[in-house]
């Protein structure tokens, strides 16, 4: 399965300048996926990191990484969607990040996330972001699904 930018806003709450995500290559409901995120030297971020070397923040990539994830992980779920209002999903915890080459602007991110674990609260992922068949990134993922109150 694949989406292009309208299907990734219809199942994400996130808009610019958050919305990480430009387009999912396969996309395999409550197992994994592969999207990608293009580096443009347009994005906010770099005007501050850094000024004279820009280079995309790691915890962005992580939250592209988490971003992805919420896409697969709830696709077969009438009752879960990440972009209700009800409902929010939350990036709880991160283990074993590594950052193994910086991403600069024209870089572009595949980012590949794999489930390890899928429940109504809490769901645990494996994800990595690759530049050029690179490792840019990796880490485990964890998070939280909850119901808001009004």
């Amino acid at each position: 399965m694949e989406l292009d930018i309208k299907g990734i806003m219809d199942r994400l709450p996130h808009r610019y300048p958050m919305l990480l995500i430009d387009r999912v290559l396969d996309m395999v409901p409550g197992k994994s996926i592969v999207a990608l995120k293009n580096v443009s030297m347009n994005e906010p971020f770099f005007t501050g990191h850094f000024p004279h070397h820009p280079v995309m923040p790691g915890v962005l990539i992580i939250e592209a990484m988490a971003q992805a994830a919420a896409l697969f992980s709830f696709e077969d779920d009438s009752e879960v969607n990440p972009v209700d209002h009800k409902i929010a999903y939350y990036l709880v915890g991160v283990d074993g990040a590594r950052f193994r080459r910086p991403v600069l602007p024209g870089d572009q991110l595949r980012i590949e996330v794999v489930a390890e674990r899928i429940s109504r609260s809490i769901c645990k992922y494996s994800g990595k972001a690759l530049v050029d068949g690179q490792v840019a990134a990796e880490a485990k993922l964890m998070c939280a699904i909850r119901v808001l109150e009004d």
